[in-house]
């Protein structure tokens, strides 16, 4: 994650970390907002997903797929790379949706490139979206006078 995180500062994202209490006092790269919550790993991941607008799992343990379940159960979809080796690849043998109420998609990918490609497509739109509504908020409302 670091190599990612590094390389999003790179290329002048806002890089927001959230460390679980037990890193709280490792140094973090500058110019990335930490936000130090005092939770464990576990609380932690719930604080991760409820802020963010999608969940990217590139492998991991049992972390991601807590994520993974929190991200569904939020609303929010989920880009799974898998062929990876890890423990995330049992993501490979869920369905796109964890149960009936079809929540959110949980996509799967076994080419960085299609994933990234896709996410960003997704991301593109919902800030199209976000602009529209925020103009359509914006719009003056004009009431008949009588």
């Amino acid at each position: 994650m670091k190599e990612v995180v590094n390389l999003a500062l790179e290329l002048g994202f806002k890089v927001i970390i959230i460390p679980p209490i037990e890193q709280e006092d490792v140094q973090f790269p500058e110019g990335a907002i930490v936000v130090k919550t005092g939770t464990s790993y576990r609380v932690r991941s719930v604080f991760l997903v409820r802020t963010s607008d999608v969940l990217v799992v590139l492998g991991g343990g049992a972390g991601c797929i807590q994520e993974l379940i929190t991200a569904y159960t939020e609303n929010k979809p989920s880009y799974v790379l898998i062929g990876t080796g890890m423990p995330t690849d049992v993501i490979e043998g869920m369905p796109e949706y964890l149960d009936y109420r079809k929540l959110a998609p949980v996509m799967k990918y076994r080419d960085e490139n299609a994933l990234l490609k896709d996410l960003c497509d997704h991301l593109k739109h919902m800030r199209a979206e976000k602009k529209e509504s925020k103009e359509l908020l914006g719009r003056e409302t004009k009431f008949p006078s009588g």
